[in-house]
């Protein structure tokens, strides 16, 4: 990109006022231009994808899909520079802090507002890294109320909202996952380990290195060979519970 071209900005946030405020600071930066805003996940997933912006302003407390499930659909490596808005609490601050990601408070202060495009401005040419700290804040607060209850995956052209209560189960193919709900699959730009960080612990459980089950729909499980067992889901799907993996079903005995 030419140093003379702007760097198109993307403004994502449910309220109306905040992306009103977001636009007003950026008229004072001749290097920034908004090419469009988006009032929820879902639109900010298609105007990513379609507009393909230098720079998105990423509310993060959103209905349906919030800030983190669009960098789940668009995934990390593929995310422009970000600045998140938030008003999260402090320990969710010094998560940004620690994996180098920057985020603006609400409601947004100026000063603040202009160093956090200093830094846009610096680290725009750095995706690699970029995606890095994407990921390890993702793990990070995967684990705390940021959990996503849900995931938007491609279906063609269309986007389809899937509730992670609806997950059957997942298993592993190269470096995508794919999802099993009602009969159907849906395939996802993850790692096993990566979906473990996003999900209730309490509910999904790995039970092969590239299985993952839903214990809301386990009918029961019968001895095999070797120390395996099956796992019959109510459908009447079969997956192997692999011996490495069955300590986690002791709590039930």
């Amino acid at each position: 990109m030419s140093n003379n071209m702007p760097l198109r900005a993307l403004i994502v946030d449910d309220e109306v006022l905040a992306r009103q405020r977001t636009r007003q600071l950026l008229d004072d930066e001749a290097d920034f231009v908004v090419i469009g805003e988006a009032s929820n996940g879902v639109e900010a997933v298609t105007l990513i994808e379609s507009l393909q912006p230098d720079l998105v302003f990423l509310d993060i407390q959103m209905p349906l899909l919030d800030g983190f499930g669009v960098i789940d659909a668009i995934g990390a490596e593929h995310m422009p520079a970000t600045l998140f808005c938030t008003a999260f609490d402090a320990h969710a601050v010094k998560a940004f802090e620690v994996h180098a990601v920057d985020y603006l408070l609400k409601p947004l202060d100026r000063d603040r507002f202009k160093r956090a495009l200093a830094w846009v401005r610096e680290r725009s040419s750095q995706p690699r890294e970029k995606a890095d700290s994407f990921k390890a804040l993702l793990s990070e607060l995967g684990n705390g109320p940021s959990r996503p209850d849900r995931f938007l995956v491609k279906t063609g052209e269309r986007w389809l909202m899937i509730r992670c209560a609806d997950i059957q189960w997942i298993d592993a193919e190269g470096n995508y996952v794919r999802l099993h709900v009602d009969g159907a699959t849906h395939m996802l730009r993850h790692t096993m380990a990566e979906m473990l960080s996003r999900l209730d612990s309490s509910l999904f459980k790995r039970i092969h290195r590239s299985t993952i089950v839903n214990l809301d729909f386990v009918r029961d499980l019968q001895p095999w060979t070797g120390g395996d067992m099956t796992v019959f889901l109510r459908d009447g799907t079969r997956l192997t519970l692999s011996r490495t993996y069955r300590e986690q079903f002791d709590q039930w005995r």
